[in-house]
């Protein structure tokens, strides 16, 4: 994925990801996490801003720092390293809310040719089931796993 990004710190097992958006809003602290979810194998990707007092993500912040496209690629470049050493790992992600949801669908939209080469991109709908990511669709969330790892719908 070549678009402009946020360079980003890790740690070794490439869970944890922080990086500075800068803006008119001044320097801002994101994390994006990936922590494993009941379902070995499945990970959330959580993502917001870093409340440096408490150290926790906020994931309900609107910070609007009007670099949001520049974010979106720093988390999507997350993902591709993160699932290059867990290829085999499928990636949850769903908003704290309605409105960070449509934020990452998107997202997704604006990158989905791109995505696509690399990964399969489902949607859950809101009765629950999983459809592979339709353009203009509503979503209550996202699964992505690599393209070598399909899963049966």
């Amino acid at each position: 994925m070549n678009f402009p990004r946020y360079n980003y710190t890790t740690e070794k097992d490439l869970h944890y990801f922080v990086f500075e958006s800068a803006g008119p809003k001044g320097v801002i602290k994101k994390v994006v996490q990936y922590y494993e979810m009941s379902v070995q194998g499945i990970f959330n990707l959580g993502f917001g801003d870093l409340n440096e007092d408490s150290d926790e993500i906020d994931d309900k912040v609107y910070s609007d720092n009007k670099d949001a496209r520049k974010v979106l690629a720093t988390v999507v470049s997350t993902l591709y390293v993160f699932t290059a050493k867990y290829p085999k790992s499928y990636i949850f992600a769903t908003g704290s809310n309605d409105a960070r949801t449509r934020f990452y669908r998107m997202g997704i939209s604006y990158y989905l040719d791109v995505l696509k080469e690399d990964f399969f991109v489902y949607g859950l709908k809101a009765d629950e089931s999983i459809e592979e990511f339709v353009l203009g669709e509503d979503y209550e969330g996202f699964l992505l796993t690599r393209i070598n790892q399909n899963i049966n719908l």
